[in-house]
């Protein structure tokens, strides 16, 4: 079995993979305080209930938009499952050509998705991962990674709106009953669910405009489904894409 290991900002996603086939999804909350020893707890306690024996994984790779908790999930992998995960960095292949000022400076995630996006439905396209951040890659029509846009992302909307004003409270990102809020809750979430699907199709409008043709769009990470539901422009969500993306680019790189 391959272990695929995603580290956000706000939660680290694994997957177990059976040959080709996704079997398991976790998740755990993400800490930069927390040792390897501690998350190894928490992962194989999760395994547990899953009926998946540590010693069934053999691999396991992982991309990383958190530079401290690389090393930590190395050790993890190496002191108690006894392999060196592959980790998405600049050097291994990806099948991706990044055509930016900076091919650095993109994020692991992001060129994991690129990959996913492009084997999976092709190109040009617009991956959407809405997490954390709100983040737009483009890929043109022969799978390279033309750069994107960056927003923040509905959590951190709303945590601003809590912590930087006197009065409003912190809410649930759920759907009101319509645009015109009739309470103070019901507003913000007005602002923050109708807003960001404003936001969606104005930067898909503008991206497809520059790309000068049909494009695909897919949407993943924890809000997609939510956004996906009000807006047309949302033609594919694939809440696993990264972990797919993982899987892929492993085999690329044992070929």
């Amino acid at each position: 079995m391959l272990l695929a290991i995603d580290i956000g900002n706000s939660k680290v996603a694994l997957g177990i993979f059976a040959a080709e086939k996704l079997q398991t999804t976790l998740h755990i909350a993400t800490d930069i305080h927390r040792l390897a020893d501690e998350y190894a707890s928490l992962l194989f306690n999760l395994l547990l209930h899953h009926n998946v024996a540590k010693s069934d994984i053999k691999e396991a790779v992982m991309c990383s938009v958190v530079p401290p908790l690389v090393s930590v999930f190395e050790e993890l992998c190496q002191h108690y499952l006894g392999i060196t995960p592959l980790v998405v960095e600049p050097g291994i292949k990806t099948g991706v050509r990044i055509r930016l000022d900076n091919p650095r400076e993109v994020g692991a995630d992001r060129v994991v998705n690129a990959a996913a996006a492009y084997r999976l439905y092709g190109g040009p396209a617009i991956v959407i991962d809405m997490g954390t951040a709100t983040t737009f890659d483009v890929i043109s029509k022969e799978g390279d990674y033309l750069g994107g846009a960056i927003a923040p992302g509905m959590e951190i909307a709303t945590e601003a709106l809590y912590t930087r004003t006197a009065r409003l409270p912190r809410i649930e990102l759920s759907r009101p009953q319509s645009a015109i809020g009739k309470n103070t809750t019901s507003a913000m979430q007005s602002g923050v669910i109708f807003g960001y699907i404003g936001l969606v199709e104005g930067l898909v409008a503008r991206l497809s405009h520059e790309l000068k043709g049909k494009v695909r769009v897919i949407a993943t990470g924890g809000y997609a489904e939510i956004i996906a539901k009000e807006t047309p422009v949302i033609e594919i969500v694939n809440p696993h894409l990264t972990l797919l993306g993982l899987r892929l680019i492993h085999e690329l790189n044992k070929q």
